[in-house]
């Protein structure tokens, strides 16, 4: 078990981020179950702060893209260019080829490129060429989104929104937080370095160890159920809620949610599942699958309170034969 290099891991991240502890926890249950991360909050909450810190501390290589208008999945994945020595074409490989990507502001460039890089997180490979490059693994994408900003940007998809794991939305930080932060970075000797904790193999150890979690039966039976309230919410006595759902959630939803309560287990110390880890990971896993219709946003209801919700009122024993 590694839960001690990982509570070193926390605390060296600690060193130089405050106050986002939920982040830290989310992104690294995305690297220790191979699932990317949607991270979506206002502009200078330290988003990219932590996941460079992250990727020193787990001694991995990263590479931050901002995503713009102009951007070209070449700039992205690479490109072959012409060798006037040898008259010949040579491959140049993008920033893709990484540990750790964090695309910033995903929704800033338009289809081709968010699709270029999406396929790169789904297949584990880019193709410049006629030559296809496995990426280095792990291999984990930390996308964000602006959420206030909307003219000149480009949503994704929900088909591709549904490649993340979970989209995770990061709040302001506290009073305290916030004056502790103030404080470090306003002093100009502050230092910012870290040290390395895990290797590549620790994380490739401690993904077969969250594989190993035990997860009873019951609540894998209480994950499909929460799946199937999303779609079909009136056999599940949710009549207010199903005038705002259009689509459920997609099988996608039930994997994710149990491989995210097994990482939450393991985390805790512990080599089974409790209700209490579907519940904490429930809404990071379903939100963004959830699609809702115009009657929810004229009531101003988000996925986020539906989660909650179907929380609230599915309860664990409950069993319902669906066709």
């Amino acid at each position: 078990m590694h839960q001690e290099k990982i509570a070193e891991v926390i605390q060296e991240v600690k060193k130089v981020v405050v106050g986002q502890d939920k982040m830290v926890n989310r992104l690294l249950i995305g690297l220790f179950t191979n699932g990317h991360i949607l991270l979506e909050g206002v502009p200078g909450l330290a988003k990219t702060l932590t996941v460079n810190t992250l990727a020193k501390v787990l001694h991995l290589d990263f590479n931050r893209i901002q995503f713009t208008p102009d951007l070209l999945p070449a700039d992205l994945i690479g490109t072959m260019i012409y060798n006037q020595q040898t008259a010949s074409f040579e491959v140049k490989k993008g920033p893709i080829f990484s540990n750790l990507i964090l695309a910033d502001e995903v929704n800033r460039s338009p289809a081709k490129v968010q699709s270029a890089l999406l396929e790169a997180m789904q297949e584990k490979q880019v193709t410049i060429g006629e030559t296809t490059f496995p990426l280095d693994r792990p291999f984990l994408v930390l996308a964000t989104q602006n959420p206030v900003d909307q003219e000149g940007t480009y949503p994704l998809p929900e088909a591709q929104v549904d490649r993340f794991m979970m989209k995770v939305h990061i709040d302001y930080p506290s009073k305290a937080d916030e004056l502790e932060v103030m404080r470090r970075m306003a002093n100009m000797s502050f230092d910012s370095q870290v040290r390395p904790i895990l290797t590549k193999q620790d994380i490739f150890d401690i993904r077969s160890q969250i594989n190993a979690v035990n997860i009873a039966e019951p609540l894998e039976h209480y994950i499909i159920e929460l799946v199937f309230a999303t779609r079909f919410p009136q056999q599940y006595g949710l009549k207010e809620e199903a005038k705002y759902i259009m689509f459920g959630v997609s099988p996608r939803a039930s994997i994710n949610l149990n491989l995210a309560a097994k990482a939450i287990a393991y985390l805790d110390g512990r080599d089974y599942v409790l209700p209490e880890d579907i519940k904490e990971i429930a809404e990071d896993v379903l939100n963004h699958r959830i699609l809702l219709n115009y009657e929810a946003e004229a009531d101003n209801v988000d996925s986020r309170k539906l989660v909650r919700t179907l929380l609230e009122k599915v309860p664990i024993n409950k069993s319902v034969t669906l066709k």
